[in-house]
């Protein structure tokens, strides 16, 4: 599966990717709106194309929207790869992958879309946490869940102490959700998600092991 991933910083989340060598996949370009994305460096040590589309040099964000949309219709991937991708994507290019783009969110979505998560969950008093792997859908972080994972927010966590804990998990779950992707498992057919060709009600749930 001809795979594209989209970063706008340091790329860890691309580097599990990288290393969990997933069955069936091939990334055959890593985009950044950010050029001195670290991301960017990490595909050029592993013999990946990197790609930059400036935000900063556009004048108006359609500008930027059309030149990204570009960029990826040059390569026609089998599926786009969010990961830290920090600009709300256009609608014409999400509906263009529908079914065939997937996010990473800190969150166990549909609680706290957007940002700040961390600490919106622990002044909430909330007692759990975690991440979500999901279909991308134009409305911001609501496609459908494929898998989560969930860490209790322990009294003494602070925002970074709980991100470095939920970050545990985005790099097992989102190979994993990858993975299941590239074997053909895992379909999206009119915004339902179907596991093996069964309708996946919920997303699966992983726990954070005591010992983290």
């Amino acid at each position: 599966m001809r795979s594209v991933v989209m970063v706008s910083g340091s790329g860890t989340n691309l580097q599990a990717i990288l290393d969990a060598q997933i069955a069936d996949l091939e990334i055959v370009a890593v985009v950044s709106d950010n050029p001195e994305a670290y991301g960017l460096q990490r595909a050029i040590d592993a013999g990946i194309t990197a790609i930059t589309v400036d935000y900063q040099s556009f004048a108006k964000r359609s500008d930027f929207d059309d030149a990204l949309y570009a960029a990826i219709e040059q390569i026609k991937p089998d599926l786009i790869v969010l990961a830290g991708f920090m600009r709300i994507l256009a609608g014409d290019l999400v509906n263009r992958y529908d079914g065939r783009m997937i996010n990473i969110h800190p969150s166990l979505l549909p609680a706290y879309p957007g940002l700040n998560t961390h600490q919106r969950a622990i002044d909430a008093g909330e007692q759990w946490h975690g991440t979500t792997v999901h279909f991308v859908i134009p409305k911001l972080d609501a496609g459908p869940s494929i898998v989560q994972y969930q860490v209790a927010i322990r009294p003494s966590d602070t925002a970074e102490s709980l991100a470095d804990r939920v970050r545990i998990g985005e790099y097992l779950i989102y190979p994993q959700a990858i993975a299941m992707l590239t074997s053909g498992q895992l379909k999206l057919e009119n915004n339902v998600v179907y596991n093996n060709g069964q309708e996946l009600a919920a997303p699966e749930v992983l726990h954070e092991q005591e010992n983290n």
